[in-house]
């Protein structure tokens, strides 16, 4: 028996979400991309591809999909940030781009399972659209703010969806709805 590995996939994805967007949004004058930095590899990263694998023994297609897919997008945000020889004008942007058309599928694929996973992914697909156009060659500020405040609500509904497994699953009865 494997344990439901969505509670850690969301709460990884959650927090290591909102430190970025925190730092997309001006908030805190940025600092929250200095903290980004580490959990981007370690729990972003490595806890979402964790959960993805306990998804693929769970026989779960669309879970593992996800926290697969985004445990290697932190993991190579990380990468990128850490290694300046990358950081040429634009490919950020682009790397974003290529993301939002995953997300996009992903959105296509969970809209039939909750109006949680549903609002996720539209609002992910939303903040990677605004990221992308804000990040692309000559950079659009007011686009990745955009994109961070869309991302901060991500943020927030993916933390609610942890929180509601695994307090449900804890209490054995629907605590949060």
């Amino acid at each position: 028996m494997v344990a439901n590995p969505a509670p850690l996939g969301l709460a990884a994805f959650g927090v290591t979400t909102f430190l970025l967007s925190s730092s997309n949004a001006n908030l805190w004058h940025g600092v929250g991309g200095a903290s980004f930095i580490g959990m981007a590899l370690f729990y972003g990263g490595a806890m979402e591809i964790l959960a993805a694998i306990m998804e693929f023994l769970r026989g779960d297609t669309l879970g593992a999909t996800v926290f697969g897919s985004f445990g290697a997008f932190y993991m190579a945000m990380w990468y990128t940030m850490t290694h300046p020889a990358l950081q040429v004008a634009g490919s950020l942007g682009v790397e974003i781009m290529v993301f939002a058309v995953a997300t996009f599928v992903i959105w296509i694929a969970a809209m039939k399972r909750s109006m949680h996973l549903n609002l996720l992914f539209f609002l992910l697909t939303l903040t990677f659209a605004f990221l992308a156009y804000g990040n692309w060659a000559g950079g659009h500020s007011g686009a990745v703010k955009t994109g961070g405040w869309l991302g901060l609500a991500a943020s927030i509904v993916a933390v609610y969806m942890a929180a509601r497994v695994l307090i449900n699953d804890e209490y054995e009865r629907e605590l949060l709805p």
